[in-house]
């Protein structure tokens, strides 16, 4: 049986249902961006725009890096005002408290003495005894110490709570010396110190034509002479100085040592240069000259080639010349040429 109802489509109809599916495709590519934007297009060309709303932000009174600095700078106020108070309470503790105080000579330690006595050291510290050790001038009481003749160097400390510490370094003597008709001793400087309590430890020449009236200075001079005088007479190994009692640096250009034997004591002159060949020819021909001499008081070595025997005895009753050989000037001053001795000339006994 046939069906009698049927639909007639039209052209029209059945080319916009063939193109409805192609507009659906188009439709579902659009995104929401592509509306948004189709949105401000059409806000873009109303004559009536809403103004945007501004957000009002919060600002300090001061730049960020302007308030940083300033706190720390607070902080650092801070701080140093703590450790300001803390320290005057520690030196208000410390000048007022009696554990500072030197309460007396016991609480002075003094190191280094041999020859300086502890009497002189407690003389200069006795202003200090019962006064506050912050209080002690250290420096002052270092030089004052330095003034005492047999301290070369003094170092002064604190010792907390209430001990004062002296090291001493003492001048090391070098010789005896005759001042003002007694004797003294003399360091290498020149300076003149008294006889210490144990002075038979020393053993030394006596120097003669120093006076503690000479400047430092002057006696600094006189003083290397004699410090080069010893060691040239030492150099050969012979100890020739062991045999010297006394030096006479009055003249400088005159070193005259008095030498001591078993057969008596004879004053040397030995110039100012030389002093080990010179002092080599009195020890080679002093037994020829006391023989053929009836006295042997002195003999004069500076001049080369030639030996002034007693010049100093003939200066007292007449001036001497100096001559050759076989020549006399006064009554017992001889002068004659000086023979050369080769070789080592050993040491006189």
């Amino acid at each position: 049986m046939a069906r009698k109802s049927s639909s007639v489509i039209s052209d029209e109809e059945l080319e916009g249902r063939a193109r409805e599916p192609y507009a659906r495709s188009l439709g579902a590519d659009e995104s929401p961006l592509d509306q948004r934007m189709l949105d401000l297009d059409e806000e873009a060309e109303s004559p009536f725009l809403r103004g945007q709303k501004r957000v009002p932000v919060r600002r300090g009174a001061l730049p960020r890096n302007a308030a940083g600095r300033v706190r720390a700078i607070l902080k650092i106020a801070v701080v140093a005002f703590v450790v300001g108070v803390i320290w005057l309470g520690l030196e208000h503790y410390g000048t007022q408290s009696w554990r500072f105080r030197l309460d007396s000579s016991d609480n002075i330690g003094i190191s280094g003495m041999n020859n300086v006595a502890r009497s002189q050291i407690l003389d200069v510290m006795a202003s200090d005894i019962d006064r506050n050790i912050f209080f002690v001038p250290l420096e002052q009481r270092k030089k004052q110490l330095e003034q005492i003749p047999w301290v070369q160097s003094a170092a002064v400390m604190r010792l907390l709570p209430n001990r004062i510490k002296i090291v001493v370094a003492e001048r090391t003597p070098v010789a005896f010396v005759e001042v003002n008709s007694h004797i003294e001793m003399i360091d290498a400087n020149g300076v003149i110190m008294e006889l210490p309590a144990n002075q038979s430890r020393y053993s030394f020449p006596v120097i003669v034509g120093v006076s503690d009236n000479d400047p430092v200075s002057v006696r600094a001079a006189r003083m290397k002479i004699y410090t080069r005088f010893m060691q040239e007479l030492d150099s050969s190994g012979a100890h020739y100085s062991a045999d010297i009692s006394d030096v006479d640096l009055s003249d400088p250009d005159d070193v005259r040592a008095t030498v001591t034997d078993p057969h008596g004591a004879v004053l040397v002159h030995l110039g100012s240069s030389n002093f080990l060949e010179h002092f080599q020819v009195y020890v080679t021909h002093v037994q020829e000259w006391r023989s053929q001499f009836q006295r042997l008081d002195s003999v004069d070595l500076r001049y080369d080639h030639q030996v002034i025997v007693n010049p100093d005895s003939a200066r007292e009753m007449a001036k001497p010349n100096a001559v050759r050989a076989g020549s006399e000037s006064g009554p017992d001053a001889k002068s004659f040429e000086r023979k050369k001795t080769p070789g080592k000339v050993k040491k006189h006994t």
